[in-house]
């Protein structure tokens, strides 16, 4: 490939001058697993994630039904490119499913949330090029019917026709057909459910309901899958996981990864996330025809919480069920041989993206200094980081460093993982925009940053969590206070559908229990006709009590969704809260976004930009510069 590519050393320097591989990008984030990873060289600790290949190999082959493997390291050792590595070594192959849960956003339901998780795991798309749901799907079929179609011929040609000429019919046939062969399945609408994911239309709607959300009362008639109950998901979550996982595991052995598990958060019961998830773990082992278990953390989180454990034994014994000593794998430092080859493979991807032939496979590196650095031990993010600061061209003479002179503006150093985040953002933001916590996070961090400013003639003066009942927790995301308590918005981002919608809108109109002036929902779809709750609500908040429903759109919410991932993940980027919110306010990312001003703009007394089907008003954010035409289907 090389002899094709430009290989004069002006053309490089200016590429170096002006690109650095390496900047905002030592931490891999959920995006690198799930879509185009970071360079990677199998052979540094191989030991980890050859015991993972060679697991899924055993249970493969009939030899073992479910292992548990866990893996300690310290911070920035590799934990997260290891299970990158081993994502997309499962993807190429046939024979595998691959779960990935890392992030534990209420402890409280965490039976609920992984059944949220597998769901928004099997949507990958795996070896065939399809969603991994869609893989199964055809499994199922060919299985019951004895034929061999793919999922793609199920998908273009076959459910067509078949839904044009039986309409919903072929389900139900279907799936008495499919259940004739699974007499252990006890829910058949999960069966039900995985075979709607082969019709285009239906798919979203049925991987929703298989994730344990509620879908509109019109989509729940269609595909004949009724509505979870709101007080039975988290009783009923792990049982619904356990059915989906056996129905895969006969196609695909399922490998689940447990990520990100070293929080500070605690449960209502006094354990930690670690600590929940391990006794999950123990009960999908103990409960699973087949699978791999994977758990990554720190090793002062094995020793000081899984340990302490009641009945820390029994979990132990399936947390690490293949090693003889019952401890972890632990991963290596770097050696100097590893940051050469780690190196070496990250130049080679940014010289082939960018068409160029390096003078030599290391450059503008010293090799004799990149060697040097393995005499410390470094972990993998230490040499990235410190490849990112000396990414400069070498003098010709000397050897030394020519530090490129300083732009106008020095870079702030926010800006390289802000534009990592943002790429990672705009990758993602189909799944993003359904994540309701995430996106009021986001708004929370950006009001965070405003406080003592003015803006759409409310001075922030704080910005509250709002105290309520185990009933009334979590629908009401945060309280905007101005000074002196005048003026106190809540802020409610409700992407769901179903009774969520509604029980979230009749807490944003109870201005008195909740100490508001005013309620401000954020969404960016319309709430179905046959939401009767929501909508009178809705009218109540928007007629009767000079509240605001505010379109959320994908454009607006991006850069703030970068900005908070980049605060979220400071430690790592070794920031401080106080350059993240200086870069705010230098970029004016928050001040000046649509989105903030709308939330904060009253709407007493002002024309609605846009309505909905019943002419109730909603608030579209405009920017300054172009508000001429939105497109938002609401």
């Amino acid at each position: 490939m090389y002899n094709t590519m430009i290989a004069t050393t002006s053309t490089i320097d200016e590429l170096i001058r002006n690109q650095n591989p390496f900047a905002g990008h030592i931490v891999v984030r959920p995006q690198q697993i799930w879509g185009k990873s970071y360079p990677d060289v199998p052979s540094i600790n191989a030991h980890a994630s050859n015991a993972v290949f060679d697991a899924v190999e055993k249970i493969h082959n009939g030899k073992r039904e479910t292992v548990g493997i866990t893996i300690t390291a310290e911070k920035g050792l590799g934990k997260s490119h290891l299970i990158s590595r081993i994502r997309h070594r499962l993807q190429t192959e046939e024979n595998t499913l691959f779960i990935y849960m890392s992030k534990y956003d209420n402890l409280n339901q965490i039976k609920y949330q992984f059944q949220q998780t597998v769901a928004c795991s099997l949507r990958a798309f795996g070896s065939q090029k399809v969603m991994q749901w869609q893989e199964i799907a055809a499994a199922l079929i060919n299985e019951a019917k004895n034929c061999q179609y793919t999922p793609q011929q199920y998908i273009s040609n076959i459910y067509p026709t078949w839904l044009n000429k039986y309409s919903t019919k072929t389900i139900d046939g279907l799936t008495e057909t499919v259940l004739k062969i699974k007499h252990d399945v006890t829910n058949p609408y999960i069966i039900r459910a995985i075979l709607w994911t082969l019709s285009t239309a239906h798919a979203h709607y049925a991987t929703c309901w298989l994730s344990g959300l509620e879908i509109t009362g019109s989509q729940s008639d269609v595909l004949g899958l009724p509505n979870p109950k709101n007080e039975d998901r988290e009783a009923e979550a792990l049982s619904n996981v356990r059915q989906i996982l056996d129905i895969t595991s006969h196609y695909r052995v399922p490998v689940i990864c447990f990520d990100e598990l070293d929080i500070a958060e605690i449960s209502d019961t006094g354990f930690t996330a670690a600590q929940i998830i391990a006794n999950l773990t123990k009960d999908l082992y103990n409960n699973l025809k087949q699978g791999v278990l994977l758990l990554s953390m720190y090793p002062e989180t094995w020793n000081e919480q899984i340990r302490a454990l009641p009945q820390a034994e029994a979990v132990i014994d399936r947390l690490v069920s293949e090693q003889s000593d019952r401890q972890p794998i632990s991963l290596k430092y770097l050696n100097s041989d590893d940051i050469v080859a780690l190196v070496q493979q990250w130049l080679k991807e940014f010289y082939q993206e960018n068409e160029h032939n390096p003078p030599h496979t290391l450059y503008p590196f010293d090799e004799t200094k990149l060697r040097e650095l393995g005499r410390g031990k470094p972990t993998i993010r230490s040499v990235l980081k410190w490849c990112a600061e000396n990414f400069f061209l070498p003098s010709p003479l000397s050897g030394e460093r020519i530090i490129p002179t300083p732009p106008a503006q020095i870079l702030h150093p926010v800006k390289p993982y802000f534009d990592s985040e943002l790429a990672n953002v705009e990758a993602s933001i189909d799944s993003l925009m359904e994540e309701d916590a995430t996106i009021a996070d986001a708004l929370w961090l950006a009001f965070n940053s405003l406080v003592g400013e003015t803006l759409e003639g409310v001075i922030i003066e704080e910005i509250e969590e709002i105290e309520a009942s185990t009933a009334d927790q979590g629908y009401i995301d945060f309280r905007i206070v101005s000074k002196n308590r005048k003026q106190r918005i809540g802020v409610a981002v409700v992407q769901k559908d179903g009774t969520y919608i509604g029980a979230a809108l009749k807490r944003l109109v109870d201005y008195k229990k909740f100490d508001l002036t005013r309620g401000c929902l954020v969404r960016s779809k319309n709430i179905s006709p046959g939401a009767a709750l929501a909508r009178e609500k809705l009218k109540t908040l928007l007629k009767q009590k000079g509240g605001e429903w505010v379109g959320l759109q994908s454009q607006d919410i991006k850069p703030l969704l970068a900005i908070y991932f980049v605060w979220y993940n400071s430690e790592s980027y070794e920031l401080t809260e106080e350059q993240i919110f200086d870069f705010i306010e230098q970029k004016q990312i928050a001040i000046n976004n649509p989105l903030i001003r709308e939330i904060l703009s009253d709407p007493s007394g002002q024309e609605p930009t846009n309505l909905t089907d019943d002419g109730l008003p909603i608030s579209i954010p405009q920017s300054f510069a172009t508000s001429d035409h939105i497109d938002l289907t609401l």
